[in-house]
């Protein structure tokens, strides 16, 4: 809450101050409308630097466009609001079949100017594409110190895996033991919050650097959901057993096992290894001597498969990943 807020005051004091060295440098240039090129910058600024360069260069075009369109019309049926109008059919037509929704507005304002001075000639001209320069300059610059929060990334990763030992954990524990009143989905409503919150960081991280390639986060993140999903199966099955059959050490052997190497950069490979060798063991017990075990083997051995799945969830990740940070 702390870092949100911190962030909320700086981006508030960022953009109007970008807004405000906008007007400033269009006064100081003589510009007319000198306000505008403020809004401008406003309306350019993006969470993001990616989303920045995107609307900057969409709008760019736009406004080449804008002012293609301004001039016929205006040229055709001189400085009127019938001029302007048949200006806004075309221009939005034009907007919307390219794209450029959140230009109709920005560029309409500046062509709009046109009306005022009652021409468009050199000098008219030039003045909006200053203001135009100026608000989608400063707005760029604003964001150009955006970069990879490669420190806070890695503290979610790092509080999601300790959320999914501590889930490991829980059901090693529960395997042996029939107590059930502290076993609920809790950590799991905390294990979601905190996957939803690293895909968002992660998401913004990828949008704030220009190499396409790093997917390593989102990716990452992905990995750890697809696992949360897995984790919840996992869950119904442990909390439905009524016994501890003899395979239940085993099994919980190996939850703990796979908690205490849980780490960004384990492949899960030997564990694979370990896991296959149990699975053999445990085909060559026993058979259940009553019902009950019967089921509870039945529901550890299809906790089994599920472990193999959160395995192979990890290992096809760490085999495909293309980028390490």
């Amino acid at each position: 809450m702390k870092k949100e807020l911190k962030t909320i005051i700086f981006n508030t004091c960022k953009i109007a101050g970008t807004a405000a060295l906008s007007i400033f440098f269009a006064t100081l240039l003589h510009l007319d409308f000198a306000v505008s090129a403020g809004i401008i910058t406003i309306l350019t600024i993006q969470p993001t630097k990616r989303e920045t360069l995107q609307t900057a260069a969409g709008r760019f075009y736009a406004f080449i466009a804008a002012l293609i369109i301004a001039y016929i019309s205006f040229g055709v049926f001189d400085y009127t609001l019938i001029a302007f109008i048949i200006y806004l059919l075309l221009f939005i037509l034009c907007c919307q079949f390219f794209g450029w929704y959140s230009s109709m507005a920005m560029n309409s304002v500046l062509i709009s100017h046109f009306l005022t001075f009652g021409n468009m000639n050199l000098t008219s001209v030039i003045n909006e594409i200053l203001i135009f320069t100026i608000g989608v300059g400063m707005g760029i610059i604003a964001n150009l110190h955006l970069r990879k929060d490669t420190n806070y990334i890695l503290k979610l990763q790092q509080e999601t895996d300790r959320q999914i030992k501590q889930i490991l954990e829980k059901m090693s524990e529960r395997i042996m033991y029939q107590d059930v009143s502290d076993y609920n989905n809790t950590n799991f409503q905390e294990l979601k919050s905190s996957i939803r919150k690293a895909g968002i960081i992660a998401e913004q991280n990828y949008k704030n650097q220009f190499d396409k390639n790093d997917t390593y986060d989102i990716d990452y993140i992905k990995m750890r959901d697809k696992q949360y999903h897995v984790l919840y199966e996992m869950y119904k099955s442990t909390r439905i057993l009524e016994t501890t059959p003899i395979t239940a050490k085993v099994v919980s052997d190996l939850f703990l096992e796979i908690s205490a190497s849980f780490h960004r950069n384990n492949t899960a490979a030997t564990l694979l290894e370990h896991f296959y060798q149990i699975q053999a063991d445990m085909k060559e017990k026993p058979l259940p001597t009553n019902r009950k075990e019967f089921e509870d083997r039945a529901r550890l051995f299809v906790l089994l498969n599920y472990i193999e799945e959160f395995l192979k969830i990890k290992r096809d990740f760490m085999e495909n990943i293309n980028f390490f940070p």
